[in-house]
């Protein structure tokens, strides 16, 4: 069996971290990333002017923007819905109280893993309609990690 895995990037502000996690998804071999809220896109190809974004997403992501498939989604709740009719679980990786840790979480594919905001993380509506929250354990003094780095880290014990 094919260990699918999808990215939701969610009200991502930086476009590094876009680029980044691009990158990083390419070399895990994640199936596909979907955009949506406020994260910045890839620039279009045929573009004849690259915004300082679009320079930023090239310059992290070293190719990667084209090599993965990508679609921007309006509607996060619609695309969910439609993720979960075609039997794709859904799991934001989050720290929070009910969060489980990755390391203990039983993968089911396929599956998409939602990565929020660097401030604010996934909004609790989204959770909601989430079938898990999983976290990665901090050990130091910090709550958490840069969101491309969190992301890097749960590819890779994801998809092993």
């Amino acid at each position: 069996m094919k260990k699918e895995l999808f990215l939701i990037l969610h009200d991502i502000r930086s476009a590094y971290n876009v680029g980044a996690i691009f990158r990083t998804a390419d070399g895990a071999g994640v199936s596909k990333i979907y955009i949506s809220g406020y994260t910045p896109i890839p620039p279009d190809e045929n573009k004849s002017y690259k915004t300082q974004a679009d320079k930023m997403i090239e310059k992290t992501a070293l190719g990667a923007e084209k090599s993965i498939p990508w679609e921007n989604c309006k509607d996060l709740k619609k695309l969910l819905e439609k993720l979960k009719e075609e039997k794709i679980s859904i799991v934001a990786l989050e720290k929070n109280d009910g969060a489980t840790d990755i390391k203990k979480y039983k993968t089911k594919f396929p599956m998409a893993l939602i990565l929020g905001n660097e401030v604010e993380g996934v909004p609790v509506d989204i959770l909601q309609k989430c079938d898990a929250v999983v976290s990665i354990p901090m050990r130091g003094q910090k709550e958490s990690l840069n969101v491309s780095v969190a992301a890097g880290i749960a590819m890779y014990e994801i998809l092993g």
